[in-house]
């Protein structure tokens, strides 16, 4: 699947399909002209069918309502105060011309057995629409590379340890904004710092996707030369955090 939209939802009805009278047009081909309306009301959202089929849908972050019509699918999604409708589409030019990814070579260097930190705050994360959510930050790790020692501090995603860094390749190798690394939960105050399994966020694929960006203290001086390189030039339409 392709994210091929993003709508935000005014309260009252909106209408969705491939037409153009839509509120929120779908692409043509993939869509009917009418699959229906979005009614927003006391940040609850109805999905009402032209057969009268209504439907209430959530928007668990964990497990959407999710509509599919055609090639496309859609559900809605919260960011901060605000709703919206995220569209995946399976029948995407985008998708079919996908070329894969690249990588940097493994880098047995950039592996670390990093200690934890225990240090429980809210940190605010910054994402690529202005929007700034505060989260938990469990603590920090501390690792040593060519004799001088760093610190990360993650967030939680899941059951995962989630960082958001910058580094020097950002400038021409990796994803503008910065890159994420999903890691276990610390095991005897140890983290399993793997920077060869670093990848880029959703925002270097489409301009349609919400994602968080590298607080301030999550800037790296030396070039991580590992995990996931750019695809093509990059989406470089997003909010700057520094």
């Amino acid at each position: 699947m392709t994210l091929v939209g993003l709508f935000w939802l005014k309260p009252g009805n909106n209408s969705i399909g491939s037409a153009d009278s839509n509120d929120f047009v779908l692409p043509k081909g993939s869509a009917p002209a009418a699959v229906g309306r979005l009614r927003l009301e006391n940040g609850k959202v109805t999905f009402l069918r032209p057969d009268g089929f209504e439907e209430s849908l959530s928007y668990d972050e964990e497990k959407p309502t999710v509509i599919h019509t055609g090639t496309v699918s859609f559900f809605v999604i919260k960011r901060g105060d605000r709703l919206a409708v995220r569209v995946t589409d399976s029948a995407s030019q985008v998708l079919k011309h996908f070329q894969g990814m690249k990588y940097f070579a493994v880098n047995p260097e950039l592996r670390f057995q990093a200690k934890f930190i225990p240090e429980k705050k809210k940190i605010p994360i910054l994402n690529v629409l202005g929007q700034t959510d505060e989260e938990e930050s469990p603590g920090y790790v501390e690792f040593t590379y060519r004799g001088q020692q760093y610190r990360l501090r993650p967030i939680y995603e899941g059951q995962t340890l989630f960082f958001l860094f910058k580094d020097p390749t950002n400038k021409t190798q990796t994803y503008q904004a910065g890159r994420m690394l999903n890691t276990p939960l610390p095991v005897n105050g140890t983290v399993d710092l793997d920077f060869n399994r670093s990848y880029n966020p959703p925002c270097t694929f489409t301009p349609y996707a919400t994602c968080p960006l590298p607080p301030k203290e999550n800037t790296l001086p030396f070039p991580v030369n590992a995990g996931e390189l750019r695809y093509g030039n990059g989406h470089v339409e997003y909010a700057e955090s520094q």
